[in-house]
């Protein structure tokens, strides 16, 4: 299965504060290692009308809305009308993009997320990025590090990609939905529009405009239920 995995095929870069992060990549993940530091140079840069910083290397802007109970860790960006909930636990590195949820319990580390995501209950969110517009259900989690603690790699008909990463979570296209208690293994990485059913176990590529039902069964089209 030959799918486009360029970082223009899966994401709308129009819909993110940290578009600059993927100039010169060509695929999503090659931005993972780079978002501490696109953070620290981005932060101080934000217009003071729109942002405040609260506390070390955490900007904040003024019209989103954050839980006094969210744990917050910096280096962090809170985009406007962003909402961030009830015991939401940020370890830091992490971008959360306008107008998206974050929601309660739900950890983020090391990612993206895009313009209108939504994970808004008990869903864990590390390595990765999530595309504009795209949910995860109750309890679905990115899983970020392989049991045998080797690199990821991600196999794209006969070629095999190596990301020269240990941690890497997955890959969430625009619009794809994410049914409840999926498990999105490491390298994962699902292109836009599709649906995942619930409690999937999800590994490698999926393509665009497709449901993924169970591994082994993907339907060609959205349609062909």
């Amino acid at each position: 299965m030959n799918v486009d995995l360029r970082v223009e095929a899966l994401l709308d870069l129009s819909k993110t504060i940290a578009s600059g992060i993927f100039d010169g990549l060509v695929y999503p993940w090659e931005a993972l290692p780079l978002i501490k530091d696109f953070i620290l140079a981005l932060g101080p840069a934000l217009p003071a009308d729109e942002y405040e910083q609260r506390g070390e290397d955490i900007w904040i802007a003024k019209s989103a809305k954050v839980a006094e109970s969210a744990y917050l860790h910096g280096p962090l960006i809170i985009c406007p009308d962003a909402e961030v909930r009830h015991c939401a636990f940020i370890r830091g590195s992490a971008i959360v993009g306008r107008g998206s949820v974050i929601g309660n319990s739900t950890e983020l580390k090391n990612c993206i997320i895009f313009d209108g995501a939504q994970v808004p209950h008990y869903n864990y969110i590390g390595d990765s990025i999530l595309g504009y517009k795209a949910h995860l259900g109750a309890g679905a989690i990115t899983s970020n590090l392989k049991s045998d603690r080797s690199m990821v790699t991600i196999r794209t008909g006969d070629e095999k990609l190596d990301t020269e990463l240990k941690k890497f979570g997955a890959i969430v296209g625009d619009n794809v939905e994410i049914g409840c208690n999926s498990v999105l293994n490491p390298g994962t990485v699902i292109c836009r529009r599709t649906n995942v059913y619930p409690l999937s176990m999800v590994r490698g590529i999926v393509p665009p405009d497709s449901i993924y039902k169970k591994q082994g069964e993907v339907a060609d089209k959205i349609y062909d239920r």
